[in-house]
């Protein structure tokens, strides 16, 4: 853990979010600046940099399942949704702890940013 990380914060308890799920590698939280009218991050526990720092890859299939497990828990699938994943500042990264966006509730265009 990095305990000046606020992901890290708030799988400690010490940090203050909206939980939508957790189970013992992942939390689910809303995102405080949302983009859509549904924004949650899956964040590990395990705290990761970001994606260039995975180092074991069931870290994909761990994060993917529980944003995937939300989304079908929030019925997002018939509208649709997306997973955004930014690595580093350049592409919008702008907290050092891997998480993916769900992005739902509205269409979205394509490219993207």
């Amino acid at each position: 853990m990095d305990h000046e990380c606020p992901f890290c914060r708030i799988v400690q308890g010490r940090g203050k979010a909206d939980i939508l799920y957790s189970d013992n590698d992942v939390v689910v939280i809303r995102d405080i600046h949302p983009k859509a009218p549904v924004h949650l991050l899956v964040i590990p526990k395990r705290h990761v940099g970001s994606a260039d720092d995975i180092e074991d890859p069931s870290t994909w299939s761990t994060v993917m399942d529980a944003a995937v497990k939300v989304a079908r828990e929030l019925d997002l699938r018939e509208g649709g949704y997306r997973l955004v994943v930014n690595c580093g500042a350049g592409a919008g990264q702008t907290v050092n702890h891997l998480h993916v966006h769900l992005l739902a509730g509205r269409v979205f265009g394509w490219p993207p940013g």
